[in-house]
This record gives C-alpha cells, sequence and structure tokens, in this order.
C-alpha cells in the first residue's frame, strides 16, 4: 500500500477547512439565517408550515433556535414532488437528480449553476481529505444516471484537477483492463463493486500489489471494517468513505481525512448538522449516538431545513491530528429505518456484519431472508465461505454452520438459520447492495 503520510496535511481550501470553531459557528449563523429567509420568501410549503408553528424567520438569533423550525423529512419531498420545494424559475434549473424510487415516488431534487459549484467544492475538499491529488487519474465505476453519486464524484475530482475515466457501472473485464492500460490511480465505486473487482482480477491474474491503483474512495453503502481491511489487504489500496444523499446535495456533506479512520469531516460552512433523539427529536449531548438532522446552507434551487436523514452517528467538535476543525460524524452503519423486529428483539444489520467479521472463514458478503412461514418469523442468514474453508465433509460443514450461528445468536439474543453457500456464489452487486430480503406477511 501506497506512504500518504506525505499527503496527511494536504487541504484543498485550508483557509476555511482550519477556521476557529467560533467562525465556524459564527459563519453558520450568517448563513442559516440568510437559507431560512430564502426559503420562506420562496417555498409555500416552508411558508405555511413556519405559520402553523407561529415562527417566522427573524426569529431565529441563534443556531440553537433552529429547533423552533419544523423538521422535513422525505414524506414532504414526495407530497410536494416534483418541483413544489423549488425556489428559483424553472428556466433557472440546469439538473435533477432522484433516488432509485422503489418505495413509491423518487424523491427527486433540482440544483441551479450556483448549486453545482458548491457541490464540486464540498467534493473535491473530500477528495484531497482521502489523499486525491491532481496528479491523480480516477475511474468512475458508479453510473451515470439520476443517482447523485456519479456525477457528483465526477465533477469534484475534475474540479480538483484530476484526469476522470469515466467508465460507469458495469463491464467488470473493461474497468481491469482500462485499470491496467491507463494506470488509474484512484477508483470510485461501492466497496461491494470494488471487491468483485478484486476478485475478477485475482481470477485473470492481476496483481494488485503492482498495479497503480491506490486509493478508493467508496460510497454509495457503508463499507464495514471487515470489508475495509480485506480490501486493503488484499488490492493495496487505501480505502476511504464518504457520505452525502441526494436530499441536501449528494456526495459531498463529510468525508474521511487520513488520520482518522472511523471518523468523516462534515462541510461545516456548507451543512449545519444537529444529533436529535430518534423518536422525540430533541437534541442529544455531543458525542451521544441519535439520528443526523441536516440543514444545507448554501442551496438556492431546491432549499431544504432541517432535514431527518434516519441515519444514526455521533458527532465530535475536538481537534482532529489533521488540522481540520471542521467537526467529525462517525461513520453511519445503521437507519432508524433499517431496525428489524424479530421475535420482539431489535437487530440491526450491522450487528450481523460485526459477527461475521470476526469469524475465520467466511467473506463480507451475506444476505439475510426474514420469513413467517411457520407463524413466527424466522431469520436465515445466508453465509458466504472462503475457498479455504469449504469443504467435502459433511460433518465438517455442518460443525462450522453451528459455530456461525452460536456467534450470531451471541451478538443479536436472538437465532438464526444459517445456511453456508459455497465462495462467489453470492451476486455482488454494481451499485448499492440490499442485504435484507424481508418476505414477512407477504404471502
Amino acid at each position: 500500500m501506497s506512504d500518504f503520510s506525505s499527503s496527511a496535511s494536504a487541504f484543498y481550501q485550508p483557509e476555511i477547512e482550519t477556521l476557529p470553531r467560533e467562525a465556524i459557528r459564527a459563519l453558520q449563523l450568517e448563513r442559516l439565517k440568510k437559507q431560512i429567509a430564502w426559503a420562506y420568501a420562496r417555498v409555500p410549503w416552508y411558508r405555511e408550515a413556519f405559520l402553523k408553528r407561529k415562527v417566522k424567520p427573524e426569529d431565529i438569533r441563534s443556531l440553537e433556535d433552529t429547533r423552533l423550525l419544523p423538521f422535513t423529512d422525505k414524506s414532504v419531498l414526495r407530497d410536494t414532488y416534483p418541483f413544489g420545494l423549488v425556489a428559483v424559475p424553472l428556466e433557472e434549473i440546469v439538473r435533477l437528480h432522484a433516488s432509485s424510487g422503489t418505495t413509491g415516488k423518487p424523491i427527486t431534487v433540482a440544483y441551479n449553476q450556483h448549486d453545482l459549484q458548491i457541490w464540486s467544492e464540498c467534493v473535491a475538499r473530500i477528495a484531497v481529505m482521502a489523499g486525491v491529488t491532481r496528479a491523480d487519474r480516477v475511474q468512475m465505476a458508479f453510473g451515470y444516471n439520476l443517482f447523485t453519486g456519479g456525477f457528483g464524484l465526477h465533477y469534484g475530482c475534475e474540479r480538483l484537477g484530476c484526469l476522470i475515466v469515466p467508465a460507469g457501472a458495469g463491464n467488470t473485464e473493461r474497468h481491469l483492463m482500462m485499470i491496467q492500460d491507463y494506470q488509474t490511480t484512484a477508483l470510485i465505486s461501492t466497496p461491494s463493486y470494488a471487491m468483485h473487482l478484486c476478485e475478477a482480477g485475482e481470477a485473470s491474474g492481476l496483481d494488485w500489489k503492482a498495479s497503480s491503483l491506490r486509493i478508493g474512495l467508496f460510497g454509495g453503502e457503508p463499507c464495514t471494517p471487515g470489508l475495509r481491511h480485506e480490501l486493503e489487504q488484499r488490492m493495496h489500496i487505501r480505502c476511504t468513505d464518504n457520505y452525502g444523499l441526494t436530499e441536501v446535495m449528494g456526495p459531498g456533506v463529510s468525508g474521511e481525512c487520513l488520520c482518522s479512520r472511523d471518523e468523516q469531516h462534515i462541510n461545516e460552512d456548507h451543512f449545519f448538522w444537529e444529533i436529535v433523539h430518534p423518536e422525540t427529536g430533541e437534541p442529544v449531548s455531543e458525542n451521544e449516538e441519535g439520528e443526523l438532522v441536516l440543514t444545507p446552507l448554501s442551496k438556492e434551487a431546491f432549499p431544504v431545513l432541517r432535514y431527518r436523514t434516519r441515519d444514526l452517528t455521533r458527532v465530535t467538535t475536538e481537534p482532529c491530528a489533521c488540522g481540520r476543525t471542521h467537526a467529525r460524524m462517525r461513520k453511519v452503519r445503521a437507519r432508524t429505518d433499517d431496525m428489524l423486529i424479530i421475535r420482539g428483539v431489535n437487530v440491526f444489520p450491522r450487528q450481523v456484519e460485526d459477527a461475521l467479521a470476526g469469524i475465520e472463514g467466511v467473506t463480507t458478503h451475506y444476505r439475510i431472508a426474514l420469513d413467517n412461514e411457520t407463524g413466527l418469523d424466522r431469520m436465515t442468514v445466508m453465509v458466504e465461505l472462503t475457498p479455504s474453508a469449504f469443504s467435502d465433509s459433511f460433518e465438517e460443514m455442518d460443525h462450522f454452520r453451528q459455530h456461525v450461528a452460536a456467534r450470531l445468536k451471541q451478538a443479536l439474543q436472538v437465532s438464526a438459520v444459517v445456511r453456508l453457500v459455497e465462495p462467489g456464489s453470492i451476486a455482488r452487486a454494481f451499485g448499492k447492495t440490499r442485504h435484507v430480503e424481508d418476505q414477512r406477511n407477504k404471502a
């Protein structure tokens, strides 16, 4: 793996990224007041929501006063679909992005030229945090479509001055060829697709240690510690995460620096963050886990106030060794709407990931299937074995299966049916990996 120590102190905008905490808060308040006034004047939904709460923009005199404002969630964006929250004439809109819409109308967001400039600036920052320089050759393995990841990271790295290889999603053999032919140094993809590339490369005889690739900029889904470690060991790259969501901009909300492997710096001059109790909506103490609420501070076309992300994290404002003063959020590994209730027990997929990560002989690929065919909730976990762990002996495999089941029960406090599957048998995803299939009450 490459030595990143020489670039650990690199900044894209040092004058912003190293602002004193007091200056960051003052800048946030100044921009927050303008953003609230902008939404109130131009978006009927927000104006009506303010009036219902008997709040006016001038009532917001401090950052703490943000609590007077209404929350925004996905239901609001769906109810106002597609242009109900747009704050500028449609003639000024230059880009639309949207979520997949798998659970109803897609979440559609709009951008004007100003918004795209801010977006690319935020992404350029997180790329530099991860160790990317303008000399890098960046290969894009996200799709170029309504998903924000592809275009967001493309234009951010391009703004930094990188050479972009806009390969897009899929066609693994072509990706491997381009890495070798173009001497790509940075890969943008989901971590699960990076592992698919890794396995395909190994199968074709590619020597990852001798490869030009040195950085993985991953997003679209969480990268578990076990998957990260495996990618770094097998591909000989530095894996970094970044965070964002369509509703507030896309990638670029926060990113991982080279000094902190479990936390990501929030671009606080463009995003005001709150951590609230998921059930009450009340603020929690610093360093306490809760739901992340975001208010973009610089958006013109599609202003969003106090957006409930449903992502669980904690935030610290303690100084970072990299020199950045912007707050750091712990990497998101769970969402409030990810929680599964199985026979009265709360279970998060991350608990399954963590339990499997400590078992030698299993890969990072798994699936959870839920059903209640017998009248009771049943959870089946399909666990993929490594080639070295696979055996033709039924007795050995059954003993190992029982071992995995015991580890899962210890971690989850609920029993699960474990199915061991052969290496490579769990399908790899080009986009976000779906780990859970819930078939309860669907008969």
